[in-house]
């Protein structure tokens, strides 16, 4: 039965509706562990392998051949994932690939970051992607991250996530004295400059300078054994205390940070689970920096996907270039990424017709860009009714959109990119309001579907 704009909550009974929940339970969990790029990549890797994954770098090492049916992985740089699931064909008969990114905007730290003043100590900090400055102050904050020491050692950091931890956060101007604050653009209210995080107000006993600051290193030596100049080796950012919840007396939502884009990923990988004695070779990828441009080694721009597939093709049946080539051109991608849900209260920069909706499935964005369509991938109509179909047969609730009115602004994702290898490829994952905020609101249903759309594509396409 066609799916197309029905709310998938009313097909759901009791049974659906367990299952639903269930897998939402799971999600919640994953959100909740899972606030960085390394994180999402460390907590996939461990699910990967009860589901039977081995890791791909060992088996290269080892000489070892590739069969139908073996499931393997690559870590790039503890910061990107590409999982296999090999299928009966050639590999140049082409990939079936999901492909979603796990970095989400946030504060960085500098490599220079703590300072003192006026006896407070503070960690100074740099933006990563597209944010809305002024939702990120009188948030409870937390610290994830690593530090590197000289000798090599890692140090995993995790403060303000556990009920007895300490938090930090951004101060603001009381609404007594702003005045003149209240007078700026919004993207003026809050500067760059001025997203220091608080994070400590007691002076070491026995120091006279910098006492404040001296008190917090001591407590870092002391927990942590890393000192100040360790920073330069760091990679901590800073992101919104506390775990994913219900959202909603009726709990058919989500809140969490960071669902742009881990929503998709989760469901990638889920959606790979389900997956047992295929034709073609399945792929997920899970990729950093799209906030950024997608540049770096660990970002889709990089080689890394390509120089992975060509170690698969080895392992398999023998590399040789024009085997990749036919292998990248005969692929079909979903571009895992999430859509703009419409949302009531700001109407005026959606147009309905071309809306993403809440409760009514997986999204379907034939291009994203902005304005002129600049920057997008646009979708072959060809590759559309083929999905159109696989949706159907699979009774998963479906939609299209567009990412707001055509001259208010637009996005872009990972599709463009590997558009560029000739393969089909379209942009589908989760509504998302509040999208780019420190809080992001999904759709249970959606988050579903979405998972059991991917999981149609990865059987039928």
């Amino acid at each position: 039965m066609a799916r197309f704009t029905d709310n998938a909550w009313n097909k759901y009974d009791e049974k659906d509706m367990k299952e639903v929940f269930d897998f939402c339970d799971g999600y919640k969990d994953f959100m909740s562990k899972c606030k960085t790029e390394r994180e999402c990549v460390i907590e996939a890797i461990k699910i990967a392998e009860k589901n039977g994954y081995k890791d791909l770098n060992e088996m290269i090492n080892k000489g070892e051949k590739l069969q139908a049916g073996d499931k393997v992985y690559a870590n790039n740089m503890g910061k990107a994932l590409a999982l296999f699931i090999i299928g009966k064909e050639k590999i140049e008969k082409g990939l079936k690939i999901l492909g979603a990114h796990v970095d989400s905007p946030r504060l960085d730290l500098k490599q220079n970051p703590l300072y003192e003043d006026t006896e407070l100590a503070f960690l100074d900090t740099h933006y990563y992607g597209g944010v809305k400055k002024y939702q990120w102050v009188t948030l409870p904050l937390a610290l994830h991250g690593i530090v590197v020491k000289k000798d090599g050692t890692k140090i995993d950091i995790v403060i303000g996530e556990d009920e007895e931890d300490p938090v930090v956060g951004i101060s603001d101007l009381l609404i007594h004295l702003a005045a003149d604050q209240m007078d700026k653009k919004g993207a003026k209210v809050i500067e760059g400059e001025d997203l220091n995080v608080l994070i400590g107000s007691m002076p070491l006993k026995g120091k006279e300078k910098d006492a404040v600051k001296e008190n917090i290193l001591k407590l870092l030596k002391d927990k942590y054994d890393f000192e100040e100049e360790d920073f330069l080796s760091a990679e901590i950012e800073i992101v919104p205390a506390g775990r994913a919840r219900d959202y909603g007396l009726d709990r058919s939502m989500v809140m969490a940070y960071g669902q742009d884009d881990r929503v998709c990923s989760y469901a990638s990988l889920m959606a790979m689970f389900e997956i047992e004695n295929i034709d073609k070779t399945c792929c997920c990828l899970l990729v950093d920096k799209e906030e950024v441009g997608s540049i770096g080694a660990t970002g889709m721009e990089s080689k890394f996907f390509e120089n992975i597939v060509a170690e698969v093709i080895e392992l398999k049946e023998g590399y040789n270039d024009l085997k990749l080539r036919r292998c990248l051109t005969n692929s079909k991608m979903l571009s895992s990424d999430v859509s703009a849900a419409f949302d009531p209260n700001y109407p005026s920069v959606m147009e309905k017709k071309n809306s993403a909706y809440f409760g009514k499935g997986i999204v379907f964005n034939k291009y994203t860009g902005a304005r002129g369509k600049s920057g997008c991938n646009d979708a072959n109509a060809e590759y559309i009714a083929e999905l159109r179909n696989h949706m159907e047969k699979y009774d998963v609730s479906y939609q299209t959109a567009e990412l707001g009115k055509v001259d208010q602004g637009g996005g872009g994702t990972i599709a463009y990119i590997l558009a560029q290898y000739n393969m089909e490829v379209i942009d589908c994952g989760v509504a998302v309001l509040n999208m780019h905020s420190p809080w992001e609101i999904t759709s249970k249903a959606d988050i579903f579907e979405t998972k059991k759309g991917y999981v149609a594509f990865l059987k039928e396409a």
